[in-house]
């Protein structure tokens, strides 16, 4: 599984299309297409074209909350927020070979996803973010150890955490440091997409 993930932005569907398209031109290998309160046509419209990009450039494309549009679409998968629907559902829709993400802000979460047989979490925020309307509690690099810490001390086998909300190239280094598996990155991809290759390069594949 990729450890870097782009989350799209944009306020119109040309935006966002836009930045999908720079982030793919960039060798990014993960897209989430993630549109707030799009008109559903709309929508519907730029995941169809994101995932024949995505397709084009071997890229993996997952929609942000909607198992159905995934499905319809044949995206590779969903990623789905802790209001956002049950992965048990999801799963019934999209079959065993479809990816499944959720979100996660607590211990008690993350315990949730791993019942609940996710494939990957995203777990944040690492810090403030304007991306978010509704943004959980900051955990900050602190808040991150003593979950991984926690699932540690229980014997739990540490699953693919994602670290989300904020996520710069600095903090590469530390969120691996404490166990966390992989990325997601928005503004900073938006507004500077040449610096994946920096991203990637500050990445342990191990």
């Amino acid at each position: 599984m990729e450890k870097l993930q782009y989350i799209s932005q944009g306020k119109t569907m040309q935006e966002q299309e836009l930045n999908i398209r720079k982030a793919l031109d960039n060798g990014i290998k993960w897209v989430q297409i993630r549109w707030k309160n799009a008109p559903e046509d709309d929508l519907i419209s730029l995941c169809e074209t994101s995932k024949q990009l995505c397709s084009e450039y071997q890229s993996v494309c997952i929609i942000n909350d909607n198992a159905q549009l995934a499905k319809t679409i044949d995206a590779d998968g969903v990623h789905l927020g802790l209001s956002d629907g049950s992965i048990k559902e999801a799963r019934l829709i999209l079959g065993e070979n479809k990816i499944i993400g959720g979100t996660a802000n607590t211990i008690s979460d993350i315990l949730q996803r791993i019942d609940e047989s996710c494939d990957y979490i995203g777990l944040g925020p690492l810090r403030f973010t304007v991306t978010k309307e509704k943004l959980s509690p900051v955990l900050g690099f602190e808040g991150y150890q003593k979950i991984i810490n926690h699932l540690q001390e229980k014997s739990i086998e540490i699953p693919k955490i994602f670290a989300i909300g904020g996520v710069a190239l600095e903090d590469i280094q530390p969120l691996q440091e404490v166990g966390i598996y992989g990325v997601a990155v928005s503004g900073q991809i938006t507004n500077q997409p040449t610096i994946i290759n920096e991203f990637k390069k500050a990445m342990i594949y191990a």
